[in-house]
């Protein structure tokens, strides 16, 4: 049974002049974990892959029905599986699974976050 959905879109170009600006951003929204994956890509993926998880956290939120504030961006995590496809390691979500899509075009990064008891 689904608990809850939640869709966000985030502007990459947004992101990218962010990371220039507030560097401190990335570690505000990305864990330790994340944060080395991050490190690891080239600068055009590490935008995509901030704002994806940005999205991300942003997407939980609503579908857990908080907004951030509630949740915030360090209690989530999104890593990848063996096959490189996002997966949520870590959320206060306990009563279920948490299925995660993460997608993007040159400008927007879009994520979907379904809760399911």
């Amino acid at each position: 049974m689904i608990q809850g959905i939640g869709i966000d879109a985030v502007d990459l170009h947004r992101i990218k002049k962010i990371i220039q600006e507030k560097p401190k951003f990335i570690s505000r929204i990305l864990t330790s974990a994340e944060c080395e994956l991050f490190y690891a890509l080239p600068e055009k993926r590490q935008i995509e892959f901030l704002g994806g998880r940005y999205a991300c956290k942003e997407a939980f939120s609503k579908a857990w029905g908080t907004g951030i504030g509630k949740v915030t961006f360090q209690d989530l995590e999104i890593l990848a599986n063996d096959l490189g496809a996002p997966i949520v390691t870590k959320s206060p979500y306990q009563e279920g699974a948490v299925f995660v899509s993460i997608t993007h075009t040159e400008d927007i990064a879009f994520a979907q976050i379904i809760l399911e008891k």
